[in-house]
């Protein structure tokens, strides 16, 4: 019998993926010809709706794209997906944008216009108390930190890092970083449960400072890792707010983790979370 998992609002944001592939990243003030243009939807915010919505997660997301075509297509890649696009604003900025240029041997570069995702906000918004809520920090800090008056399951995924304001690390339910942010953060030796991330090498969950459990990522062939550490995040929070075990919900992250890293793209299709327990 399939799982059942409490509703989840994803607060973040939400960009269009521009890519170029070349065969050589340019210097600078060069010009390189031949390469080949994809348009993908992307944003930490939207990447882990997304993922939550196909992991079987009734999901809605907090948001703001532009009034201009990317934006109407983001929002339908939402919806799409199964998420509940409802509280994602129309602004007057345009959409976020990623310009990423892939060589061939996988080295990029990128840039970020947040664009819209300056303007997201929780005016308007109500949570329940039986909904989990998970941020980013690409959108306003000051936003993530005013979900500490949210009443239910609070999740911060603190990436890209920087500091943290001190009651929102103590609200917090769950913290999830990579290795590297959790260097970057001391203050989170005061948080309540944080899950860090060492990529091929799997995930621990360190609770009140003591680790309490720590699993090995699955063995697979990867063919990108834009995607993995989102799914990650989803399929985490929806774990440990449906009441699942700490080690048990870790390894079905990691699980999804791992399956997201054999798909191109920031949103992977993915499995119900119960297939991967």
């Amino acid at each position: 019998m399939a799982a059942s998992f409490g509703p989840l609002c994803v607060v973040g944001s939400i960009n269009v993926d521009i890519t170029a592939s070349v065969a050589r990243l340019p210097g600078a003030g060069e010009t390189v010809l031949g390469g080949t243009l994809r348009r993908d939807a992307g944003g930490k915010g939207a990447n882990q709706a997304v993922a939550a919505a196909r992991l079987g997660g009734r999901v809605r997301m907090v948001g703001a794209v532009g009034d201009d075509t990317d934006g109407l297509g983001m929002l339908q890649n939402l919806r799409d997906a199964g998420v509940d696009a409802g509280a994602v604003w129309l602004g007057d900025s345009p959409t976020g944008t990623a310009l990423i240029t892939v060589d061939d041997a996988g080295e990029n570069q990128i840039v970020v216009c947040p664009g819209a995702n300056h303007d997201a906000t929780l005016d308007g918004v109500a949570f329940a108390a039986d909904e989990a809520v998970l941020a980013q920090l690409e959108i306003p800090l000051a936003t993530v930190a005013a979900l500490v008056e949210a009443p239910g399951y609070l999740a911060v995924n603190a990436a890209p890092a920087q500091p943290l304001p001190p009651e929102l690390v103590s609200r917090a339910d769950l913290v999830i970083v990579n290795e590297t942010e959790y260097a970057l953060l001391p203050e989170l030796a005061d948080a309540r449960l944080v899950a860090v991330t060492y990529g091929s090498a799997g995930a621990a969950l360190i609770r009140d400072g003591d680790e309490i459990a720590r699993v090995p990522a699955p063995r697979v062939q990867a063919v990108s890792s834009v995607g993995a550490g989102d799914a990650f995040c989803a399929a985490l929070v929806l774990a440990l707010h449906a009441g699942w075990e700490p080690e048990r919900a870790l390894r079905a992250a990691c699980a999804v983790g791992a399956d997201a890293v054999t798909r191109e793209g920031a949103q992977p299709p993915l499995k119900r979370l119960d297939a991967y327990a």
